[in-house]
């Protein structure tokens, strides 16, 4: 067997901008209360409590009665706060334009916004969405309009006074308002070099989900990106497969690493090289998500931990909002802290930490269990070494488990997914994964030891609808 090891009734609102002129319009208020962030249940917050234009308002905590952090929702749909309104600065469409508060005026569509059902701030002339800069969870983060996706730095919860809700705890244990972390938390690692690849149509139309992670990125020579370091980059199978999981109404993240190398991570000379190389793969496909699946050499070796940190660092800074996941090797009570501990000590803070539950060297115990044990290891890491909570740590969290038959000839049954699925939903996990899509089937006869089925009997992408029923 090759082994890969590896580790997830619109409201409209109008947000209008600047245009130098002093004038306010005279809407009444369809609602007041607080604006809430999923990605840390903070509120939306007039910074320092100026109503001076060009102001940029903030995350902070939630502090009930607040006049910075009581909006107004009028029944024109500007967003208000003391008289003024959210705008967009200098009616801007692009990734990164600055969320600020100006006069109010009521005619500019490039301003406008709507709250969808999937609780994202829709910016109507550009379609793109307040978002919360760098994921960033610490008072004063500020805002920034970006591409769409599901992640929880785009998710905003109307609440408390006259919304008709109750405003969040705010308390810094208290879990998000909705889902961890990350562009999608289920995601299976779907490969196209071998294994009999599925009908990536039929499994989202038999499973739902519609999310996956495409693997892997290699070093083809230089420190050049390409598929196993062989495909071409785009133009070839794999990219078939983006446009097709695209088409169904999905996306990927692109994990770069896994076990048989050659790793980026280890042949690229510089952080910026590496940082060069994971961009020129995000350009490639508009990437809203990335995964860095260390194994072998760049797990072991300090220099290239070092250098895969400040890379993602660089990556981060270069491209606001982008969602970054790592994936470790573990044992069953928890990974290495080392490469985590290199990152909180370089102030990195990636969505999510993953662990690969399965050839860790026990194939008799229970395989759910054993995975629930390593991942409260992998939780315990975290706290340790970023000074989390443990409500904070558990949505850094990432499992990637394996279906079925594992190369160690363990087993990780449709019951064992379950539990791990159980668990996710409980601490609202960053991720939730495993290898591999192509593996979820059952065998045709005995089982081959390869990666084309499970080796358990099952229903055709059994597992992927078990963790398809996750919504971290």
């Amino acid at each position: 067997m090759k082994r890969h090891r590896l580790l997830a009734a619109s409201i409209s609102l109008v947000a209008v901008a600047a245009l130098g002129v002093l004038g306010m319009n005279n809407a009444s208020a369809a609602g007041t209360g607080t604006l809430v962030s999923a990605l840390n249940n903070k509120c939306l917050d007039l910074t320092d409590g100026s109503t001076t234009n060009g102001n940029q308002p903030q995350l902070w905590d939630c502090v009930s009665g607040s006049s910075n952090q009581k909006w107004i929702l009028a029944d024109n749909g500007q967003l208000q706060i003391k008289n003024k309104c959210l705008d967009v600065a200098d009616n801007a469409t692009t990734n990164g334009a600055v969320i600020h508060l100006w006069d109010c005026y009521d005619s500019v569509a490039s301003q406008k916004w709507t709250l969808t059902a999937a609780r994202t701030l829709v910016n109507t002339a550009s379609g793109k969405c307040l978002d919360v800069k760098d994921n960033n969870t610490a008072n004063g983060a500020k805002l920034q309009l970006w591409s769409c996706s599901t992640t929880s730095n785009q998710q905003w919860t109307l609440t408390g006074s006259d919304s008709g809700s109750t405003p969040p705890p705010t308390s810094p244990t208290s879990p998000p308002a909705a889902g961890g972390p990350g562009a999608k938390a289920v995601a299976p690692y779907y490969y196209t070099g071998w294994g009999n690849p599925p009908n990536l149509t039929t499994v989202t139309n038999t499973t739902g989900v519609k999310w996956f992670t495409m693997a892997f990125m290699l070093n083809s020579g230089n420190c050049d990106p390409k598929w196993d370091g062989g495909r071409a980059l785009t133009g070839g199978q794999d990219q078939t497969a983006i446009n097709t999981i695209r088409a169904n109404g999905g996306d990927v993240v692109i994990s770069f690493g896994g076990a048989s190398g050659p790793w980026l991570e280890h042949s690229c000379t510089s952080a910026t090289a590496l940082a060069a190389a994971y961009q020129k793969v995000i350009n490639a496909y508009g990437l809203k998500a990335i995964d860095i699946d260390i194994e072998g050499t760049p797990y072991d070796t300090a220099a290239d931990q070092q250098k895969t940190v400040d890379a993602l660092k660089i990556i981060k800074t270069n491209n606001p909002g982008i969602v970054t996941y790592i994936t470790l090797g573990s044992g069953t009570t928890g990974p290495d802290a080392s490469l985590i501990n290199r990152a909180a000590q370089a102030g990195l803070v990636v969505d999510g930490w993953g662990i690969m539950t399965f050839d860790w060297g026990n194939t008799t115990g229970n395989q759910g269990q054993l995975t629930i044990q390593a991942a409260d290891g992998l939780k315990n890491r975290l706290k340790t070494a970023y000074g989390w909570s443990d409500a904070e740590a558990y949505r850094h969290v990432g499992i990637s488990s394996m279906n079925g038959i594992t190369d160690e000839k363990a087993t990780v049954t449709l019951a064992d997914m379950k539990t791990i699925t159980t668990y996710a939903q409980q601490h609202t996990i960053a991720r939730l994964t495993f290898w591999s899509l192509n593996r979820d089937r059952q065998c045709a006869g005995s089982y081959p030891n390869d990666d084309t089925c499970s080796g358990v009997t099952q229903s055709a992408y059994q597992y992927t609808s078990i963790i398809g029923a996750y919504k971290g």
